[in-house]
């Protein structure tokens, strides 16, 4: 089953794509479009949908807020039909160039982004109406970039947000990160969050710092609990408020509540 819903917020298009070859898309997540400008490429599996959704709207050139094949996915294929240019983070740029391996998971609900060149942005990406400032936001993954329209309020968050609370956390993440880039995003002003899986309309630098208060209450807790002498399963357990065991088998064990208790303990800022 696929999905694929359009939204609107004044200049701001958003698709958001979800799919599964059975049932519905356990996650779905968009992309944008603003004035000719395409932020992040949606997944793979919807391929020529994209494609056909920007015929209509002309695009003139494509950037990145990271790698992962949910937001790279199509890029090469953009690049190909639209002759435009992709921009991204350094580290953007190298791991496109190469063959990127992939779960199982990832490419059944995603599929797999194919290689290619990817530009370095420059320090304002500019189209004919607005001019957004490349922030990057480590955390998520190395090369995460947000974006900002600072005249507009708008942030392109990809996946820097996500929610106010999260339960789950990927084996590559580090929470110290993602705590040092909410406070980086926190400098600046904006009200509308456009959100990978999860925009918000208003109050955008609010939902940021909800999530900056939750992700150093989570790191708070763990430590004091570690000083306490538990060992690190029953931590999890303390602090877990839901069950993940369908995350953790679906994914491998690539995702899971446990990795966020274990970066917060063991991980330090890059």
């Amino acid at each position: 089953m696929k999905l694929i819903k359009h939204h609107a917020w004044g200049d701001v298009e958003a698709f958001e794509l979800g799919y599964m070859p059975f049932g519905k898309p356990l996650m779905t997540s968009h992309f944008y479009i603003v004035d000719h400008l395409v932020i992040d490429t949606g997944i793979a599996h919807l391929r020529n949908d994209v494609i056909s959704i920007l015929e209509d709207r002309h695009p003139r050139m494509t950037i990145l807020t990271h790698c992962h094949e949910d937001h790279s996915g199509n890029a090469a294929a953009i690049q190909r039909r639209f002759n435009i240019d992709i921009f991204g983070h350094p580290y953007t740029v190298e791991k496109m160039k190469r063959k990127i391996i992939i779960l199982p998971y990832q490419r059944l609900v995603w599929g797999r982004a194919e290689n290619t060149d990817v530009l370095l942005y420059p320090s304002r990406i500019e189209t004919d109406k607005f001019r957004l400032k490349p922030i990057p936001t480590p955390g998520h993954s190395k090369d995460h970039t947000a974006y900002l329209e600072e005249n507009q309020g708008w942030l392109f968050s990809g996946d820097l947000y996500l929610g106010d609370k999260i339960k789950i956390f990927r084996k590559d993440e580090n929470v110290h990160d993602e705590i040092l880039s909410l406070k980086t995003i926190l400098k600046y002003e904006f009200d509308q969050l456009f959100c990978a899986h999860n925009p918000q309309e208003h109050h955008g630098k609010e939902r940021i710092l909800a999530k900056l208060d939750f992700l150093e209450t989570i790191v708070g807790k763990s430590r004091a609990l570690k000083e306490k002498g538990l060992p690190l399963n029953e931590i999890i357990q303390t602090l877990q408020t839901s069950k993940d065991t369908f995350v953790r088998w679906f994914t491998m064990g690539n995702v899971s509540y446990g990795h966020m208790i274990r970066s917060a303990l063991f991980d330090r800022p890059s």
